[in-house]
């Protein structure tokens, strides 16, 4: 099993959300995110006065899946979230050791 973990522009969400139910991924987490990589923020100007802003809205989408179906998420992620401009996101990988259903006590894949 691994966690899949994409961080990307807010209005993509809906887009890599429908990606992902496509394939048969049952559920994911989002939350809200501030960051910043190679953007490295911008200006802007609020009632005459010109503030930085640093740190970037995103949104983090975190998924559960099977190992099998690792490479079609990966891709269905990518190509869905991409626009093509600095700022996308990224995606990453981790190796889930255990999960758990709670309400049944389903663990592993079947808890998926």
């Amino acid at each position: 099993m691994k966690l899949v973990t994409a961080i990307i522009k807010p209005f993509k969400l809906d887009e890599v959300r429908e990606a992902l139910s496509g394939m048969g991924v049952q559920g994911i987490t989002v939350t809200e995110v501030k960051g910043f990589g190679r953007q490295k923020g911008h200006t802007e100007l609020y009632r005459g006065a010109e503030y930085v802003v640093d740190f970037l809205p995103k949104v983090k989408i975190e998924a559960a899946i099977d190992d099998a179906l690792v490479e079609r998420v990966i891709e269905a992620v990518e190509a869905a979230a991409r626009t093509g401009k600095i700022g996308d996101g990224k995606i990453f990988v981790y190796d889930l050791e255990q999960v758990v259903r709670i309400r049944t006590g389903e663990t592993g894949n079947e808890a998926l």
